[in-house]
């Protein structure tokens, strides 16, 4: 990817506009990167895993809608930023942190709210337990 530094400094801050939503833990964002320049890139959310639509059981299922509706409802808050800023390990997303008007957070509200789990890395677990 071109323009992105992997872990950019924790204060800096770059807008992003909503295109969708794919699941719990990413989405389609036109970013800002300086003023009148933007790329359209997919973000995933540092820190956490939300279940996988393509679920394996129906459990997962209910739990990845779940999960999709409530990062919908919090990215519909406005003003969204993305900080520390990384390549993401699958390549062709971004990993970072976001925030929006109201949530500082985004990663935290998630996890508070039941709708994912913590990631750091490694091997996901199941969500067909």
């Amino acid at each position: 990817m071109c323009c992105w530094r992997s872990g950019s400094s924790p204060g800096a801050f770059m807008r992003a506009q909503v295109l969708r939503v794919i699941d719990g833990d990413t989405f389609a964002a036109r970013v800002q990167l300086w003023q009148g320049v933007s790329v359209d890139t997919h973000v995933r959310l540092r820190d956490i895993d939300a279940a996988e639509l393509h679920a394996r059981c129906a459990r997962e299922f209910a739990k990845a809608m779940a999960a999709r509706a409530a990062l919908q409802t919090m990215l519909a808050d406005g003003s969204v930023t993305i900080s520390r800023v990384g390549t993401d390990k699958y390549g062709g997303r971004i990993d970072a942190s976001v925030a929006t008007r109201r949530i500082p957070d985004v990663s935290a509200a998630l996890l508070r709210g039941g709708y994912a789990r913590r990631y750091d890395g490694g091997r996901r677990g199941s969500w067909c337990w």
